[in-house]
């Protein structure tokens, strides 16, 4: 159990990127836009090895109780709730205001331990900031410059002292056993609901706002005695439909997450079927090669037709990936959670399995005997061998002459071949082709003399014959 520092302030203070300067990354969504951070971001900060602590990042307070303003102010009071200590994190270049004091207001009913952290005062004059919050009358007041790492260390000295020993919180660790799942999807399909439903609270906002996840979180998880880490991700759109530059920030955190993940979720609107958003999504698990399963969200709402008819235009759009399993659920009353899981187990153990030499090569053999590759221009194509190359996704390495002849209709032959033959599931499979360099190549045949007479007789016998 670490202990727990909650970074809370209103909008545009700098909790983000005092949160990135802390836990040294780039976890967090930094942009000068108020209100970019909305769900509550944890990182460890490590910068004493020997008492690393847990650090919560959270929306700004706007002082408004409706809409996503109201949503993020709950998830700030929550983090403050359950921390051991919290950072008021205040702006030293436009001093304090009404809102500053009414969530100084809160925080001393909330009687949680509070230090006040005055950020940005590079370029200002320090003494005058001072004396600005002195009215507040806590009794410490630390300035800093988060953007230019200025009073840090004074910053976490002081953190350190205040800390108890043993927190109340577990940390989000990077243990191998946890199955990371990453839920991906165009914008408002149910990503964020359906990982309330699973975690048992409102741990993400949901909101029937398009695009309100802006940024990716991880959530730790464990269920019939398996554990996970769950990754919310912002919602993807099509290339030219992102205009705003957080957006664009915001899909490359999506990106960053389909990349670590081990299975990707792929969320489906079964009122909307699949669009041209959906097959953007899809090509980017696609090209990260991870395991893949299909969730179709919100079928508890539709009519028998109404379902008739989804189940033929999945089964026509999606086409192209019939290896991965799709399911039907329902984020909000948690129908299909079960199954879902079971999709998603025999995807990561598609995988990840392993195989041996042997018999990836008595598959190949197997299958050059079913359907032996045809003839391109008069040669055909030798497969001589092949190996394993990877896993995640399962890689086959094949080794043969004149293989860049081979069609692409037998290479994917031959991938359904090795998928049935080894009964793989929810995952890609790629197939490499290595051809042997021949050893003559560039080599002049030098005759000899004897060689060079021969010929010439050979010539000459020739001409009398005519």
């Amino acid at each position: 159990m670490l202990p727990l520092v909650a970074l809370v302030g209103r909008p545009n203070v700098g909790k983000s990127t005092l949160f990135n300067a802390l836990t040294r990354s780039r976890d967090a969504l930094v942009h000068d836009q108020p209100g970019v951070t909305r769900d509550r971001h944890y990182g460890v900060c490590r910068l004493d090895p020997d008492r690393p602590f847990l650090l919560v990042d959270t929306g700004g307070i706007a002082g408004d109780e409706e809409g996503l303003a109201g949503a993020t102010a709950r998830q700030a009071r929550a983090a403050a709730a359950e921390a051991d200590l919290v950072l008021f994190v205040v702006d030293g270049r436009e001093g304090a205001s009404a809102l500053d004091d009414e969530i100084l207001a809160w925080l001393r009913k909330l009687a949680r331990p509070t230090l006040l952290v005055i950020n940005k005062i590079d370029g200002t004059h320090e003494d005058a900031v001072r004396a600005d919050f002195a009215r507040y009358g806590l009794p410490e007041m630390l300035t800093v410059s988060a953007a230019h790492r200025q009073g840090l260390d004074d910053l976490h000295d002081e953190v350190q002292a205040r800390l108890p020993e043993e927190g109340t919180t577990e940390a989000l660790d990077s243990d191998p056993a946890r199955l990371r799942i990453a839920f991906v999807g165009r914008p408002n399909v149910g990503k964020s609901t359906l990982v309330n439903r699973l975690l048992g609270e409102e741990r993400m906002i949901a909101s029937e706002v398009p695009g309100t996840t802006r940024d990716s979180i991880a959530a730790d998880l464990e269920r019939d005695g398996r554990l996970y880490r769950l990754v919310d991700t912002a919602g993807l759109r099509r290339r030219g439909k992102v205009e705003e530059a957080v957006e664009k920030f915001s899909v490359v955190k999506t990106m960053q997450s389909i990349e670590r993940c081990q299975v990707a979720v792929l969320m489906l609107d079964a009122t909307e079927g699949v669009t041209d958003q959906d097959a953007t999504v899809l090509g980017a698990v696609l090209d990260a090669g991870r395991a893949l399963v299909v969730a179709v969200n919100k079928w508890d709402g539709l009519t028998t037709y109404q379902r008739e008819q989804a189940e033929t235009m999945l089964e026509r759009k999606l086409v192209f990936v019939p290896w991965a399993e799709s399911v039907r659920i329902s984020a909000t009353h948690g129908s299909g959670l079960r199954e879902l899981f079971r999709a998603i187990h025999r995807a990561h153990a598609s995988a990840i399995r392993s195989f041996s030499t042997s018999e990836v090569n008595k598959a190949l053999e197997a299958a050059c005997e079913a359907n032996p590759p045809p003839s391109v221009r008069g040669h055909v194509s030798k497969l001589r061998y092949v190996h394993p190359g990877g896993e995640n996704p399962p890689t086959f390495v094949i080794h043969g002459t004149r293989l860049k002849a081979l069609p692409d209709s037998y290479k994917r032959y031959l991938e359904n071949f090795f998928r049935k033959r080894f009964k793989l599931v929810g995952t890609p499979v790629r197939l490499q082709f290595r051809e042997g360099a021949n050893p003559y190549e560039g080599k002049k045949n030098e005759l000899t003399d004897r060689q060079v007479a021969r010929k010439r007789r050979l010539i000459r016998h020739v001409k009398r014959g005519k």
